[in-house]
């Protein structure tokens, strides 16, 4: 095979890949983690159903992978607009409620995603890492080099906070302003005391 060869078809696979996460997101935007439903996505994306397995193993990996695209353009828009604040506990808590903000515009997408996120499929584990590294890039991004003790385990706590959150407000047991307030609350009791 040649090399042009090569890219057309890493290309050609990478589009494809694109079509079925696009085609989940949507799904999941119109109805939910139920209306994620394999052959739907494989006929959104205009991909046979085998192609679809060879990428994406479950809808729980897919819709992952989803979430792990939308970290990384929140991780993009966050290098263009740094979060503000005088100290890290200020700037994390500012790209934590960007981050609320973002999720909660599609609550069936965000729903659908932070469910499979829940998953104990062992197939999606590589996915979730993926969003683990984005998220522990952002908030480290927004400590922006200040001394914190025990770094990596502010970065881990943090992301089981921001998971729990998800989960409070999916559940419908709080608002959007009350998960940004408590994702706030979070960060600086973690970064600095108070």
């Amino acid at each position: 095979m040649t090399e042009v060869a090569s890219n057309e078809r890493t290309a050609a696979t990478a589009e494809r890949r694109r079509r079925i996460v696009e085609a989940a997101v949507e799904l999941a935007g119109e109805g939910g983690y139920d209306a994620v439903q394999i052959r739907d996505v494989a006929a959104r994306a205009g991909v046979a159903l085998g192609t679809l397995y060879r990428q994406y193993s479950s809808k729980d990996q897919l819709l992952i992978t989803a979430l792990a695209g939308q970290a990384d353009i929140l991780r993009v828009r966050l290098a263009q607009r740094p979060p503000q604040g005088p100290g890290p506990a200020d700037r994390v808590a500012d790209v934590l409620k960007r981050a609320t903000r973002a999720l909660t515009r599609s609550p069936n997408l965000t729903a659908a995603m932070v469910t499979a996120l829940s998953s104990r499929e062992a197939d999606a584990a590589e996915a979730k890492h993926e969003v683990e590294r984005i998220l522990h890039t952002i908030i480290a991004a927004a400590i922006d080099g200040d001394d914190v003790a025990d770094f990596d385990g502010v970065l881990r706590v943090l992301g089981y906070v921001w998971l729990a959150v998800l989960n409070a407000w999916v559940g419908e047991m709080l608002d959007s302003d009350q998960m940004s307030h408590d994702l706030a609350t979070a960060a600086h009791l973690l970064l600095d005391g108070r």
